[in-house]
């Protein structure tokens, strides 16, 4: 109504009568696609009221808009556009008379020549999919989740979570987190130390925002998670690449980068690197915080996979052990429940926290109350326990299962390292081209990564093989169309 009132504008001094003034300015914005075909628009009654005219006047004017085609009456529906339009016939655009649809460019100049190119993992056409990790989201408690969303959603003493909120994460999820945090991975925190964002790639985004400006130098590992290096040099760092042995990052030759370059800030994935899924051993761990501390550094601990670890108890986040407040800490909840469920969060001190919260408002307000304390309900009940218990269960079965076929129908064509954690395997292709056997697989039915995400640097003709998101039936086929390849 109030689009219809800005677009309608009449000349009570013109010559030409106000029904038609009223009929030509409706055609108008539709040929501009202003108002779309379609669209039903309000009784003559209310135009009529809108546009403060007598409604014998508006009746006029939509029997001329009928006359012409341009709307049409549904009986016991309404008025709307027309679907099909009268036909318009092409005529050269002269002054402001006429737009036909939405410019592709911008009349004005912006900063696209200063973005970094992030590769778009390209939609699966097939039903089976060897993904870079990812969880099976057959198995997540999905409606034990919505059931919790319809039960908080009618209980008034929830209705709160429906305003704005604080930006950090309301507060029933950071009691329960902070809990959960504690117990499972020893962070002796408060909710203050606590935010939630939008998944882990939020937070490595805020955390960035905060920390780097042009020319910082930032240490990431290599091969590394390629989003994060992504992000470090659209910030405009100078990104060192150390690189990643067995036992994680190389650290001493962090040291000697420290003594030449003023290091700000190093991201390191302590468990299950990405995308090698090694694991940084303690006495690495140890020395980077030392050197942390000495150097005076920040270190994103970026810990996307902490709850799947199947051979022994995971080693305690640096985190834990940070007692000079240089470590912030990120983790994620989507891949626990589901991806498209999106939470992570942010542990640091709550000087950081504050100024995240207050970065976090320029470009997300909040987060979704309603969604976060439905799974703030289900880590508090159990459910998320429970559920992370079975699915280790089943991913250790499917990791073994699917590192046996690899073995088996691929063992002399590749070379792997059973994963001692996460959801997919690190597999090194030594005769084959990567690509071409990506390609392959998609016309037998296959959907895999062919390595680009992995080898920006440096190619490694190697790729994650996600084995969690298939059952045992489902690796069986793919890693034979697979061998095929």
């Amino acid at each position: 109504m109030d689009l219809l009132k800005q677009l309608i504008i009449i000349d009570k001094s013109s010559d030409v009568p106000i029904y038609l003034q009223i009929a030509n300015a409706m055609i108008l914005s539709i040929r501009q696609g202003r108002i779309r075909p379609g669209l039903k628009l309000p009784g003559s009654r209310q135009l009529a009221a809108t546009l403060k005219i007598h409604r014998k006047t508006m009746l006029a004017a939509v029997e001329e808009l009928l006359a012409q085609g341009w709307i049409e009456i549904v009986p016991r529906k309404g008025t709307f556009v027309a679907k099909d339009l009268p036909e318009i016939k092409r005529r050269k655009i002269q002054g402001n008379d006429m737009i036909r649809g939405y410019p592709t460019r911008a009349g004005f100049t912006f900063r696209h020549d200063e973005l970094i190119t992030f590769p778009s993992s390209s939609s699966p056409s097939s039903a089976l999919v060897i993904n870079d990790g990812f969880p099976d989201i057959r198995l997540a408690p999905t409606e034990l989740f919505f059931r919790e969303l319809r039960r908080l959603g009618k209980q008034r003493a929830f209705r709160k979570y429906f305003h704005y909120g604080n930006p950090k994460g309301p507060d029933h999820l950071l009691e329960i987190l902070t809990s959960f945090l504690s117990d499972t991975r020893g962070l002796p925190i408060t909710t203050s130390n606590i935010m939630i964002t939008k998944g882990a790639q939020m937070a490595i985004y805020l955390a960035t925002e905060l920390l780097v400006k042009p020319g910082d130098h930032v240490v990431v590992g290599e091969p590394s998670y390629f989003a994060a290096t992504l992000g470090f040099q659209q910030a405009g760092a100078i990104v060192h690449r150390v690189p990643v042995d067995d036992f994680g990052i190389d650290v001493n030759m962090i040291e000697s980068l420290c003594k030449k370059k003023k290091i700000r800030l190093l991201y390191v994935i302590p468990h299950h690197h990405h995308p090698t899924t090694v694991t940084l051993t303690p006495e690495r761990r140890i020395r980077l915080l030392e050197l942390a501390a000495k150097y005076k550094f920040a270190i994103i601990e970026d810990d996307y996979d902490y709850d799947f670890h199947y051979t022994s108890n995971p080693v305690l986040p640096m985190a834990s052990l940070d007692h000079q407040g240089n470590v912030i800490y990120i983790g994620t909840l989507s891949k626990t429940l589901a991806p498209a469920i999106r939470a992570g969060f942010i542990v640091a001190p709550e000087d950081f926290i504050n100024a995240a919260a207050y970065r976090r408002r320029w470009i997300d307000r909040q987060g979704d109350n309603l969604m976060e304390i439905a799974l703030a309900e289900l880590y508090r009940n159990g459910t998320m326990t429970s559920h992370i218990r079975k699915v280790l269960k089943i991913y250790r079965e499917r990791r073994d299962h699917f590192c046996a076929l690899l073995q088996d129908k691929l063992g002399d064509r590749i070379t792997f390292n059973v994963p001692d954690g996460g959801m997919s395997v690190w597999t090194t292709f030594i005769y084959a081209d990567l690509k071409q056997v990506a390609a392959k697989a998609e016309k037998k039915g296959l959907t895999m990564s062919d390595g680009r995400l992995y080898n920006l640097f440096k190619n490694y003709n190697a790729t994650r093989l996600g084995f969690a998101s298939l059952n045992l039936k489902e690796q069986e086929k793919a890693i034979e169309i697979l061998s095929k390849c």
